[in-house]
């Protein structure tokens, strides 16, 4: 497999997981957020449209139709990593395959040594290969990937690696107890060998809590 093929199909898997991360989940656990700087699973997919936007058309000189007013360089700090009130779900996946789309056409149309230019980045890398902006989406589409995977688990409890390959080695609730409690105590042992006096008894007691 040449590397194009083989880091497009990795950007492809990447578009699988997240949207799979959404299905079943209300309106409001799709939009709520999960950790102190707001990571939410609808916004993870608006972020990750905005990236294809981004690196496949502005980053190569290749217009996007109608973009959406979110995409704008200038517009509101953070903007494109939650959902207002008055964006569907729907819509924010639809444009999540609009970008898809209009990614794999430049992919498809470029060679992988043509050059596009990249006006956020640092002087000295803002000429980049489209080999090295696949590397670039494709890594950072799965660091988000991963983000949706701790967020839905936080939701409902779902994980997995994928819709049909969890990846897991058990699938039975009170393994996974098991486990967790295994971890915890682990944890609360070594800050009793290492950390000062009390501090253990604290560790342990969180543990129980948990």
């Amino acid at each position: 497999m040449d590397p194009k093929t083989d880091l497009h199909r990795y950007l492809r898997s990447a578009r699988e997981d997240v949207l799979w991360k959404l299905d079943g989940l209300s309106e409001y656990d799709v939009r709520r957020p999960l950790t102190p700087t707001g990571t939410n699973l609808l916004g993870l997919v608006k972020h990750l449209a905005g990236v294809e936007f981004l690196y496949f058309g502005l980053v190569f000189d290749r217009r996007v139709e109608n973009p959406p007013e979110w995409l704008r360089l200038d517009g509101e700090v953070n903007a494109d990593f939650w959902a207002t009130a008055d964006e569907t779900r729907d819509g924010i996946i639809e444009v999540y395959h609009q970008a898809a789309a209009h990614a794999d056409a430049t992919i498809e149309e470029l060679d992988l040594d043509a050059i596009g230019f990249v006006p956020w980045f640092s002087p000295a890398m803002q000429r980049i290969s489209l080999h090295g902006v696949l590397v670039h989406v494709v890594t950072e589409c799965h660091r988000h990937v991963g983000h949706a995977d701790i967020v839905r688990e936080l939701i409902d409890g779902t994980a997995g690696l994928s819709r049909d390959e969890p990846f897991l080695p058990s699938e039975d609730p009170a393994w996974w107890a098991e486990y967790r409690a295994r971890v915890g105590a682990a944890a609360a042992a070594q800050a009793d060998r290492v950390e000062p006096a009390g501090r253990g008894g604290v560790a342990a007691a969180q543990v129980v809590d948990a």
